[in-house]
């Protein structure tokens, strides 16, 4: 039903917080029936989590929510989709053990008696499979598809779902040019038929093509709501998105640029195209991009995670590093972007986490584990890091994510390594810790250390890091040397996929 100001949402004042988080702040946005509403923003802006918050995947913290004129409050996705909301979600929401029929109707399954009946909504979503992706059968097992088939299967799946609002979050992210043209397709014939789209994207040159509204969020805020056609330029979009980026306590480290401490050549894998740069002993580097980017496969073939081609040297001694623990012998160490799953074991305290880099520091001279050393190792870092917990008993998974973090670094620090991998460090972690961690890398680069940053949280990257390098899709497109004169609006172009010169941006 389509209310009297023509909004299929009305979304008022929600705030979302997690620990020592606040990720959607107050936010308030009007979506009209039957456009394309794309929303824009950094890592960490909040469009995931209002997206979650929309598809009933997460609560909202405060605030209240309109759809169709009714106050929209969903428990889970089930009564989200019941409601009319279908989501293509970023992170690909398929079961690879069934077939592609099973599938396109999965949770929407007719049954009688408990038996899963055929249905005129399975014959509808296999008449549109046939349209968007013929190559497509019904009977493939989707374990057997390529990435960009999987995500056409989902791109089906949500149209098929006959919603009044389908939210596509980085729709593109592992699709072909062809395939993005038929998506284009589909969403136009969608709007003609009066369903909304909410559309999120990093990559600007699609917000032009099919968007009617654009919003901007930054900081887990709203800065501005605009028509498509009203922004007169790429750089007036990027300005929406980034603000002015301020430069409050970069300091240039001190580096022996004499002394090559990592030196990669032509690093390739199914992500990854010819990725070269050199790290000097005590340098902060940094890679900045967006969704889609390369930089976490870059962290994870350098520490041996994935299979690579290309010449890594360490200190100007070939590597071959096929695993982490070849990583970890060699003096490379690395902090995960997820580190609840692949960072921790937080079932178990800090001082049984600490040592897992290096247990020798902790085995006695009769080779058994020596608790005694265990716990003197743990209480060194947790005063070198400060740590904040009751003792070094302290059960990871009952720490803040900043001092989980800190046990990941502590972990690191243990092994003595002298080149350190940072995907995301700051993720999830309140001012006061981030603060304190940029701090323990500094104080770590002034020492020798020489640390890479991965990070799509721009304002981390200029006010840690000596030179950044910009990616998009798996390329190194540009480098630039930090310091006061640094352009953020041309950052954000290149990572956007802008030309490498731009004069708008340059």
């Amino acid at each position: 039903m389509r209310t009297a100001n023509g909004n299929i949402l009305e979304i008022r004042h929600i705030t979302k917080d997690y620990p020592g988080v606040r990720a959607l702040d107050d936010v308030c946005l009007d979506i009209k029936e039957g456009f394309v509403h794309c929303i824009v923003g950094e890592n960490g802006a909040g469009k995931s989590t209002l997206v979650k918050i929309l598809t009933g995947a997460e609560s909202r913290s405060s605030g209240k929510i309109l759809f169709g004129g009714l106050e929209y409050n969903p428990k889970n996705t089930r009564e989200a989709i019941k409601a009319g909301m279908s989501t293509l979600f970023q992170e690909l929401n398929i079961v690879e053990g069934l077939t592609v029929g099973e599938n396109l109707t999965l949770g929407r399954e007719h049954t009688t008696l408990g038996v899963i009946r055929h249905s005129q909504d399975e014959h509808r979503a296999i008449d549109l499979l046939r349209t968007i992706a013929p190559d497509i059968t019904v009977t493939n097992m989707v374990s057997e598809l390529s990435v960009a088939k999987k995500q056409m299967l989902e791109i089906t799946k949500a149209v098929a779902a006959d919603a009044r609002v389908i939210i596509m979050d980085e729709p593109t992210a592992a699709i072909t040019q062809d395939e993005v043209e038929k998506l284009f397709g589909i969403i136009k014939e969608l709007r003609q038929h009066g369903v909304t789209v909410i559309y999120i994207s990093h990559r600007l040159n699609e917000i032009f093509a099919i968007g009617d509204y654009v919003t901007a969020l930054r900081d887990g805020r709203v800065v501005d709501t605009k028509r498509v056609s009203e922004i007169e330029s790429r750089s007036e979009l990027i300005k929406m998105i980034t603000g002015k980026v301020v430069i409050e306590s970069y300091v240039p480290s001190q580096i022996d640029h004499q002394a090559k401490a990592l030196q990669v050549k032509g690093l390739t894998t199914q992500k990854l195209r010819s990725v070269s740069f050199d790290l000097f002993k005590g340098e902060i580097l940094g890679f900045y991009g967006l969704v889609g980017s390369g930089k976490t496969e870059i962290a994870r073939a350098l520490f041996g995670v994935d299979p690579k081609q290309g010449e890594t040297l360490i200190h100007g001694r070939e590597l071959l590093c096929n695993a982490p623990r070849q990583a970890i012998r060699n003096g490379i160490a690395m902090l995960p972007e997820e580190r609840r799953t692949e960072g921790l074991c937080p079932i178990l305290p800090i001082r049984e986490n600490i040592p897992l880099m290096d247990i020798r520091k902790i085995v006695s001279a009769f080779g058994v584990t020596s608790t005694t050393k265990e716990r003197g190792l743990a209480r060194k870092f947790m005063k070198l890091l400060r740590i904040a917990a009751r003792d070094e008993d302290h059960v990871v998974a009952q720490l803040s994510g900043g001092n989980q973090q800190k046990v990941v670094l502590a972990k690191c620090l243990n092994a003595e390594s002298t080149i350190l991998l940072l995907d995301e460090p700051t993720r999830g972690v309140d001012v006061g810790a981030k603060d304190e961690i940029h701090t323990i890398i500094r104080d770590l680069s002034s020492q020798g250390v020489s640390t890479v940053v991965f990070s799509s949280d721009l304002p981390e990257i200029l006010n840690l890091c000596d030179r950044i390098m910009l990616l998009f899709e798996g390329a190194i497109r540009a480098e630039i040397k930090n310091g006061p004169d640094v352009d953020a609006e041309y950052i954000m172009h290149i990572v956007t996929g802008g030309d490498h010169v731009h004069q708008e941006c340059a």
